[in-house]
Formats: structure tokens, C-alpha cells, sequence
């Protein structure tokens, strides 16, 4: 895509400039910028001209091949470019060499996703999530050049990647363009989002840091489009919401504008304001440990997820007290650190999975469910258990995944799992179904049921298919409940 920089910025993604003669793509593009970034002189690692795409396909694909789409959305947070850069080549070789796949960056933190009707009137808003609806736009118009089928492209993200997922499924209502056949969700991210009105104060923040604040309001788009990469680096940074003391884990994020993202997700899936096609969805076991607060009293449980939720009322507090009271300590935390991760985990990541698992099974839409479960020796001495996004390197292969990172089990110990995990989404990607090219030897995995609730629960030498337990699901029906009012 045009380097989105001066009068382009907050604007909607433009076409690539025309280029006249072969470009030598030998190496990854830098990534966009997000919040704790350090300005990049000379944009090695990061840029705010870095909407980049890598294809990875097989040498002897053709035009003629046809070959399924992966098509992955990365995560973090909508704040940075977490998973930039992960290599296609070991889910490429592992197919048989019968997947293309298609991995980009997109703005985010301020550059993505500041939110202002000043933006709104003059540029447009969720441009993260506009970048990655022309990505797929490209992959309509081009992929068949590398051996891809535009017509059997399957999403696939991990966090806010899977939170994105879920945009695109209810993008404008629920409108099909066409633009994929199967999706993946991993650890589906469902923070805070709110209609634009609300966000004026975020944009003051970020104006006044950036030196704009002291110019009339029609003009302020103009003045933060002719300020210094530098100067917007420096301004991406988050703060409290309104009313609140302590920042958030996360910013910025998508808003409600009416349009693209037209009701808040909660609303929109149990109004049935999505794209049906054959989804997978699941999460991790302890989903909350990168993100919580390290508390030591029920009160700093209750602080934190106020300073994250801040519509949630006392009742609300009160009834989270009850269920995520005292739980079995985690190494090298505080008391209640392990019931604020599990309430952050569950209220942010794997309730919203839940709650979309139901809607798609009661509108008849093949679904599958998953639980992984396999520990790492490193995190679990960190006292993080099975962390958020934990099976990225059994997806792509340890190989795959650029450092730092929580992988190195995945080449060693838990290696026996990687094959196992990899080709249940490898023969989704292929046939819209995990079970057709799964690997030798594992079980099959049922469709989820909204009635039966079942899941695949991935453990080191003993994958197996469970029912989710009575004691999370009540929990979830309580963050479902109250999904809307606080604003997800």
C-alpha cells in the first residue's frame, strides 16, 4: 500500500505507487510504529511507511495452482505490530506445499486507531482495520499470481488479529463481499470500544503532546499531518480513561463509527450481524497472566479491572469478588495476581470466545472450539502458566517465529505437539474443516455445540476432546451479561 505519511495519514489505506522496474524484495520492511516504540532514524525496524506484505508460496506454483489462502492478521493489543514478520515457509512445506501464505503490517496505537470526529471529517477512522480490509482487497485483485485461489481465502489471527477477525466477520452488519470463506480466531480480543463521541478527550491528549493543541479545531488534522515522525512517536503514548487514575492495558482501539464497526461486537453477534462461514475459535489456559495487575488484595483486583472496564458498576465489582475469589498461587507473584488474571483473562479473551462460539452454533454454522493446555517451562516458572497466544509456535513451527519469545520448548520438549497442532490448521485452511488432513494418529475433532459445549484440548501426548466445565461457563455467562454495559 502508498506509504501512508503527510496528507495520508488517518486516511483511508491508497493503492502502491506504480513502480517502472523490478523491486528486490530480499528482505521484511520495517514495521509500524506503536506505543513505547522508539522513533527510528532510519526506519531499519520501525517506520510509519510500513504497510508491507510477504507472500510465502511454493516455487512451482503457478497462476493455474489455485492453491488455498492463509491469510494472517497479527496481534497486539492494537498498540503494536506483536507477530510482525513470522515465516510461512514450515506451514507451506508441512501442506505439501499445497497453501499460499500472506502475512502484512497495519497501523496501530495512534497512527491506527485515534478516533475524533475531527478525524472523522477530515480522514477516517479505524484505519488499522481499513488497512487490513484493503489487504484482503489486494489479495482479491492479485494472489492468483503467486498460485493463490481468491476464491477460498480463510482469516486467520491471533489477539487483537483475532479480535480483527471478528470486525471483519461483522463488518458493515454483517455484509459478505466476498472477501474470505473460513476464519480462525485465537485467543479472540475483546477489549473496550466506544463510539467516537466518546474519545474527543483521547484525541486532545494525543494533539496536545504532538503540539497541536493550541489550534482551532478544523485545522488540527493539519497541523498533526505536518508534524515530524518524531513528534508522533513521541505523543503514542496511552493514559487513563476518564475518571480512572491508572492506564489501561490497552488505549487505543477500534471505535464505533457507524459504519464499518456499526454496534458494539456483543451486540452485533446476538443480533446475528455476521458473515457466515466455518470458523475456529479458541484460547489459551491462562489468558490473563501477561496483562494483570500483580495484586495483593481483593481490592487491587477489583481497581484493576475498574481502571480496564470502567462502566463496571459496584454490583458488578462485587459479583467478580465472588467469583474469582483467593486461587493456588503462581511463582513470583502476589496473592491475588492469579484472580485478576483469571478474571482479566476470561472478561477480555475467553468469555467473548465463548459468546461468539454460541452464536455461530445455534445459526447452524460449522464451528470448532479449542483449550491449549501445554506448558512451558519457562513461562510456568514465571509464574504465567499456559500464557496468552501460547500456541503461535506449535501453529507456524518454533523455527518460524522471530525472538524474543516464549517457543524454545516447541523445538525441544513439546516438539511431539507442533505436527499435531500445525496440521489441524493446515487441513483447515485446505478444506475448511480441521479433521480431513489432520495428523495420523489424532483424534477427530467435534464441531462445538452451543448445547454440548464440546472442545479439543491440546496437552503434550494426550490431546483430547472435553466438554468446558460448569464452573467457567457460569463465570462466562456473567461477562456475556454484561458485555455491552461496559462496552465491548
Amino acid at each position: 500500500m502508498a506509504p501512508p505519511l503527510g496528507n495520508l495519514r488517518w486516511r483511508r489505506p491508497a493503492d502502491p505507487l506504480v513502480e517502472t522496474s523490478p523491486v528486490q524484495a530480499t528482505a521484511h520492511g520495517p514495521i509500524c510504529y506503536g506505543i513505547g516504540a522508539a522513533f527510528d532514524p532510519n526506519a531499519t525496524t520501525f517506520s510509519d511507511d510500513c504497510l508491507f506484505m510477504d507472500v510465502y508460496t511454493p516455487s512451482g506454483a503457478s497462476e493455474s495452482s489455485k492453491l488455498p489462502v492463509w491469510f494472517f492478521i497479527q496481534g497486539g493489543g492494537y498498540t503494536q505490530n506483536s507477530n510482525a514478520n513470522y515465516n510461512g515457509t514450515s506451514v507451506v512445506v508441512e501442506s505439501g506445499r499445497n497453501i499460499v501464505v500472506v502475512t502484512f503490517n497495519y497501523r496501530v496505537g495512534a497512527f491506527g486507531f485515534l478516533a475524533s470526529e475531527r478525524v472523522e471529517k477530515d480522514g477516517a477512522l479505524n484505519v488499522g482495520l481499513l488497512d487490513q480490509r484493503q489487504a484482503l482487497l489486494w489479495v482479491q485483485k492479485h494472489i492468483s499470481k503467486f498460485g493463490g485461489n481468491p476464491n477460498h481465502v480463510v482469516i486467520h489471527g491471533d489477539s487483537a488479529g483475532a479480535g480483527s477477525v471478528t470486525h471483519h466477520l461483522t463488518a458493515f452488519g454483517g455484509r459478505n463481499d466476498g472477501l474470505f470463506v473460513g476464519a480462525i480466531g485465537e485467543s479472540v480480543f475483546w477489549p473496550r470500544e466506544v463510539p467516537v463521541a466518546q474519545l474527543e478527550f483521547q484525541f486532545d491528549l494525543f494533539a496536545a503532546a504532538a503540539g497541536c493543541a493550541n489550534v482551532t479545531d478544523h485545522l488540527q488534522m493539519a497541523c498533526l499531518r505536518a508534524q515530524n515522525t518524531s513528534a508522533l512517536v513521541a505523543a503514542n503514548v496511552p493514559h487513563p480513561f476518564q475518571g480512572r487514575a491508572a492506564v489501561p492495558n490497552f488505549f487505543y482501539t477500534p471505535t464505533i463509527d457507524g459504519d464499518f464497526i456499526r454496534d458494539h461486537l456483543y451486540t452485533l453477534f446476538r443480533e446475528g450481524q455476521f458473515i457466515r462461514v466455518p470458523t475456529m475459535i479458541g484460547d489459551d489456559d491462562d489468558e490473563g497472566t501477561l496483562f494483570a495487575a500483580n495484586a495483593s488484595t481483593p481490592a487491587d483486583v477489583l481497581s484493576f479491572l475498574a481502571d480496564n472496564y470502567p462502566q463496571l458498576t459496584r454490583g458488578d465489582l462485587a459479583r467478580l469478588a465472588q467469583l474469582y475469589p483467593r486461587r493456588a498461587p503462581l511463582p513470583a507473584h502476589a496473592p491475588f495476581f492469579p484472580s485478576a488474571a483469571a478474571a482479566y483473562g476470561e472478561g477480555t479473551f475467553t468469555c467473548p470466545s465463548s459468546f461468539i462460539l454460541a452464536q455461530l452454533s445455534r445459526a447452524r454454522q460449522p464451528v470448532w472450539n479449542y483449550r491449549f493446555s501445554v506448558v512451558q517451562a519457562d513461562a510456568a516458572a514465571m509464574g504465567l502458566g499456559v500464557p496468552h497466544t501460547s500456541e503461535l509456535p506449535a501453529i507456524f513451527g518454533p523455527a518460524s517465529i522471530p525472538p524474543p519469545g516464549l517457543s524454545a520448548t516447541f523445538a525441544t520438549t513439546n516438539a511431539p505437539i507442533v505436527p499435531v497442532v500445525m496440521n489441524y490448521w493446515i487441513s483447515f485452511i485446505r478444506a475448511l474443516d480441521p479433521n480431513p488432513h489432520r495428523f495420523a494418529g489424532t483424534p477427530e475433532w467435534v464441531q462445538f455445540d452451543a448445547a454440548r459445549q464440546r472442545r479439543l484440548k491440546f496437552v503434550l501426548n494426550d490431546t483430547h476432546v472435553e466438554e468446558i466445565p460448569a464452573d467457567e461457563d457460569a463465570r462466562c455467562a456473567f461477562w456475556n451479561e454484561i458485555g455491552v454495559r461496559i462496552e465491548q
